[in-house]
């Protein structure tokens, strides 16, 4: 953690470097992933003496992981299974709607 960095900060990059291995990323990156993304929420806070207009002007990590989410109770949303349907190449995706889509893909 950079010095000067609040309690709040620190038990932040905790949990998320924690989260991390315990999704099996390597202690090493798990580290780098914790401290990016607490480094970006300072910088989004106002906390950091410098930030990047990508770090300003981009949605915060919370909502992106809120997004990435699986495991609300509708499931993955539209643009999730969109996705997935592109990636997989499903003929037709473009006008199925997201029943359709969680259908075709088998109810992923």
């Amino acid at each position: 953690m950079p010095r000067g960095s609040s309690p709040k900060r620190e038990r932040q990059y905790e949990h998320i470097k924690e989260s991390a291995e315990r999704r099996g990323e390597p202690a090493k990156k798990a580290e780098e992933i914790a401290a990016r993304t607490v480094n970006k929420e300072r910088a989004r806070a106002g906390e950091s003496k410098t930030a990047s207009k990508e770090s300003l002007d981009d949605m915060s990590s919370s909502r992106r992981g809120g997004l990435h989410s699986h495991s609300g109770a509708q499931g993955p949303t539209y643009d999730q299974l969109y996705a997935e349907a592109k990636r997989r190449n499903v003929h037709g995706r473009s006008g199925m709607n997201k029943a359709q889509l969680g259908r075709a893909l088998g109810d992923t």
